[in-house]
């Protein structure tokens, strides 16, 4: 039987037994299967109710009530019990149905965002997600990365608007994008993709803001933004900087109204340097005060050699400044380079293959014997 039930009755006895009231308080004795129903089963609120008018009972006999009076007091015990069981069971459906829900969500989002390893050849990864419908799990938020001949290649992405035409939109976006980041070795036909698909399946008001991102095997980063929040880019002495693109791009989805390209930014990416990229649910977040969530000042505070603690920490930091929920989905991944080796997938096998080869360096290189190869198979170490 739950214990709050049993207080409330408890309480109604000593007052009853102290004060001498007679029929005063035995109305309030209706108080113990009403609160059993927000947290017992059918069963616990019978139990509730059996105990309510049991001691109902007694206080009445012990203080000679009149019988009329008694009986309506237990038709009125009788009644609430009645309503309170209808009530747990009602509750007890809806929390099933919430937990289906809740398992189908999890499933979307296990099909929709991917799970990201932790370690991608010479990079370490880390992802923290956080829909702003707490029991829907997934949102408009978007991210993925894949490994390709071309590099590893990732996307963060926000869908305009809610709901599950948002989930479908970003479902959309992610499968093109696996899809094309293998077919494609240029970063911008990857975007192209994209922008084809969408225009053929969004309406004339929808819209995509994403960051698209390459490492091919050059040393370098390759980053095209359309409509998105810059990545952070942090070095490794700990400074960041935004990675402001030379010219605004728009939306996918929103080229053809503006007939205006985006264009491939390509800077140096060196061991130890580390790529931020993130949604407006962080930076839009706001406190109390309507002050928006600094992500610079706190990636500068947080930023270490494990991206795992460092997205762990700005997370934390982030709820603390909302003051525990988020309003808007957020969506972080941190990128660290820690060697400067570079992956080519493929089959493993004792060389790498002329065209991976050519792919990931950019320039044809000579071949060579298995005995002159001393990078692991499926690797090839820059210079």
């Amino acid at each position: 039987m739950p214990a709050l039930p049993v207080l409330v009755v408890s309480v109604v006895v000593l007052v009853d037994v102290a004060g001498g009231a007679g029929m005063v308080w035995l109305p309030l004795l209706a108080a113990g299967p009403a609160l059993a129903a927000s947290t017992n089963g059918p069963r616990g609120v019978l139990g509730a109710g059996l105990l309510a008018a049991a001691t109902g009972t007694a206080l009445g006999t012990m203080h000679g009530t009149p019988a009329r009076d008694l009986v309506a007091v237990l038709c009125a015990l009788l009644a609430v019990t009645a309503a309170s069981g209808l009530a747990s069971v009602l509750r007890g459906r809806r929390e099933r149905v919430l937990a289906a829900v809740r398992s189908v969500a999890e499933a979307a989002q296990q099909a929709l965002l991917q799970p990201v390893p932790e370690t991608v050849g010479p990079f370490r990864v880390a992802v923290r997600y956080s829909a702003a419908a707490a029991e829907a799990r997934i949102g408009g938020d978007l991210y993925a990365l894949v490994p390709t001949p071309h590099g590893i290649r990732l996307i963060v992405g926000d869908v305009r608007g809610k709901g599950l035409p948002a989930v479908g939109t970003a479902a959309l976006v992610l499968g093109v994008f696996r899809e094309a980041a293998h077919d494609e070795p240029d970063l911008l036909a990857v975007v192209g993709r994209i922008e084809r698909s969408l225009a053929r399946n969004l309406g004339p008001d929808d819209f995509v803001t994403a960051v698209v991102a390459g490492c091919p095997g050059s040393g370098h980063l390759e980053v095209v933004n359309c409509g998105h929040a810059p990545p952070l880019l942090i070095s490794a002495s700990g400074e960041v900087e935004a990675l402001e693109a030379d010219l605004a791009a728009p939306p996918l989805g929103l080229r053809a109204l503006s007939g205006q390209a985006p264009r491939l930014q390509r800077l140096p990416f060196a061991v130890g340097e580390q790529l931020l990229l993130y949604t407006d649910g962080v930076t839009e977040a706001r406190d109390h005060a309507r002050e928006f969530y600094p992500l610079a000042d706190g990636v500068a505070r947080h930023a270490g050699d494990e991206p795992a603690r460092t997205l762990t920490a700005l997370h934390d930091e982030l709820l603390a400044h909302v003051g525990g929920r988020l309003h808007d989905d957020a969506a972080l991944l941190l990128l660290r380079k820690e060697s400067a080796q570079e992956p080519v997938s493929g089959p493993p096998g004792p060389s790498v293959p002329e065209a991976a080869l050519h792919t990931v360096t950019g320039s044809p290189q000579p071949a060579t014997s298995s005995a002159q190869r001393v990078t692991p198979p499926g690797w090839i170490r820059m210079p």
